[in-house]
């Protein structure tokens, strides 16, 4: 197999110690899982090679200590690199690095670091200094992972202000959709109490035509029956008996007496007895004054033309 994989390296054949040596292996990649295989290999040397990127399980490689990366084209370690924990000693001089991880931060047990003759943002490279002895190197350590906590606490407290902008941005979500059904239940609730009314009214307009109509019908009924009502023969008024009528047939019985007995004294032989002749004589006097009346009236009368 071809170098430029390292999967046709002996890599036990390369392992001294704690030390593996795969420096000027022409490597393009490396190989991860042979690395693995050699949890005693915690110093790795792989500086002179092809390296442009390293693969994101090189951060399961947590056994290493010392790593040296110095001489390779990298341009950006991996996100999680901060994983290697255990890493005390860190090289990465002549790559193209612009900036670190913020995963960095996380190398709490890192002493020496070399970041010279990279492209490095220029904040980045005031922090991590020149490097050109054993002190420079030590002191940036220190200074790039105190740089890299700033960032790394700055990026926290932006991610806690978004999350918190976010969840009242939510929160805000959630009343106005809380509002919203309010309203919407309100004008659900209003619709409901005015189609109950629109019905009410019509209950009632449908009540108040079938009265009507019943009204117009029972006058039909009665204008139907009073003709044949009217072809009907006149009954004579039933008169309640009263004491006027009483009076009356009284009076009228008195008048029969006084006619009879007027006919028996002017009729028959009975005209000579003492009775009659009494009666008689009224009669004729009573005859006489209504002549006399009569014949003043006609006087009256008379006088009145003239």
């Amino acid at each position: 197999m071809s170098r430029g994989s390292g999967k046709g390296l002996s890599l036990k054949d390369k392992l001294d110690g704690n030390e593996l040596d795969l420096s000027l292996c022409d490597l393009n990649e490396v190989p991860v899982r042979e690395l693995a295989a050699l949890p005693k290999a915690t110093i790795l040397d792989l500086s002179c090679n092809n390296l442009i990127s390293l693969p994101s399980d090189f951060c399961s490689l947590m056994h290493l200590v010392k790593l040296d990366l110095s001489k390779n084209r990298l341009q950006q370690l991996p996100l999680d690199f901060g994983r290697l924990v255990n890493l005390q000693h860190l090289d990465l001089l002549n790559n193209r690095l612009v900036t670190l991880p913020v995963s960095f931060a996380q190398l709490k047990n890192l002493k020496w670091l070399d970041l010279k003759d990279n492209p490095l943002d220029p904040v980045l490279a005031k922090v991590a200094g020149d490097c050109l002895d054993e002190k420079q190197c030590k002191q940036a350590a220190v200074k790039v992972l105190q740089h890299m906590k700033a960032i790394q606490s700055e990026q926290d407290r932006q991610r806690q202000r978004k999350l918190q902008a976010e969840r009242e941005m939510e929160k805000k979500r959630e009343a106005e959709q809380r509002a919203k059904e309010a309203q919407e239940r309100e004008l659900r609730k209003r619709e409901k109490a005015e189609e109950k009314e629109r019905r009410r009214r019509e209950y009632d307009a449908q009540k108040a035509a079938k009265q009507e109509m019943e009204k117009k019908t029972k006058k039909e009924t009665v204008h139907t029956r009073k003709p044949a009502s009217s072809s009907r023969p006149p009954q004579p008024p039933r008169h309640k008996p009263s004491w006027s009528r009483s009076v009356l047939r009284v009076l009228l019985f008195v008048l029969f007496c006084i006619l009879c007995t007027l006919a028996a004294c002017k009729l028959t032989e009975l005209q000579r007895q003492p009775l009659c002749v009494s009666v008689n004589t009224l009669y004729e006097d009573v005859v006489a004054a209504l002549q006399n009346h009569k014949t003043l009236q006609n006087m009256l009368q008379h006088n009145s033309r003239q």
